[in-house]
């Protein structure tokens, strides 16, 4: 009889062992499927993947192309948006390196690109338009040092001086006194040379840097709705560059694939 109960309980035992494995399993199959679009790390990896995408781009384009095919208006502002998103993916919570390395690739890989298509535009002679880039350049950098400067001391005095809800939106941790802020404004900024390039000859048209803005687009606009805080500026302009970008692809492809 011992012999029997003792079997009966270790049966027993097993047969709950059992029950709570096959529903820890399910638990987590179903916490994988569920989480699969909430994930704020895969959203992350894929959209530095993508970012990584537009530095190799660049790289790529200076390896196998000519200066001609560089538009001034996209790596300029390329520059401002790397340097702004590298700052941001280093602040944000959960804080995202690869991101912020990849923009900080992306400034270098830019800068090299701007280098290229001035030496290219001095040596056909077109010096003066040389130089009011680098004035536009430089005005562009004063501005940027001033709002790093004095922006603070600012913020402080808006916040405090109880404007109701300018003071509010001032104050907020995704205003527009932080980083968090600009940093998704300057995509509206690559997606505006996108347009102002609406006519760009589509041998002029790089495919790899459209492919990793076309991706990152993508990506950015999933991604903007789970980090803290949630941003749903950066969620916008994504979608406006997911657009833009994809025309643009799409051009290349169709000028060079099919037609």
């Amino acid at each position: 009889m011992m012999v029997v109960k003792s079997l009966n309980q270790s049966t027993k035992r097993i047969s709950v062992s059992i029950r709570r494995s096959f529903s820890s399993k399910t638990g987590k199959e179903g916490e994988a499927k569920k989480s699969f679009f909430n994930d704020v790390h895969f959203w992350a990896n894929a959209g530095a993947a993508a970012g990584w995408g537009m530095s190799g781009a660049a790289i790529y384009d200076a390896m196998q192309s000519g200066p001609e095919i560089i538009s001034l208006n996209m790596t300029g502002v390329m520059l401002i948006y790397s340097s702004l998103f590298s700052r941001w993916a280093w602040i944000v919570s959960p804080r995202n390196v690869a991101l912020s390395a990849c923009h900080a690739t992306n400034i270098l890989a830019q800068a090299n690109q701007m280098r290229r298509a001035l030496e290219y535009k001095i040596s056909k002679g077109e010096t003066e338009e040389v130089k009011e880039i680098g004035k536009k350049g430089a005005m562009v950098a004063a501005v940027g040092a001033g709002c790093v400067l004095f922006g603070p001391m600012a913020q402080t005095a808006i916040a405090s001086a109880n404007l109701g809800p300018i003071s509010t939106v001032s104050a907020a941790a995704a205003g527009p006194f932080t980083v968090h802020f600009w940093a998704p404004m300057s995509k509206w900024l690559i997606s505006g040379a996108s347009f102002l390039d609406m006519d760009r000859p589509t041998d002029k048209i790089s495919l790899p840097q459209y492919c990793a803005l076309t991706a990152t687009g993508f990506f950015f606009t999933r991604y903007a709705l789970l980090v803290v805080p949630i941003n749903y500026t950066l969620c916008s302009v994504n979608v406006a560059l997911f657009g833009s970008s994809s025309y643009h692809l799409g051009r290349k492809i169709k000028a060079d694939y099919i037609d």
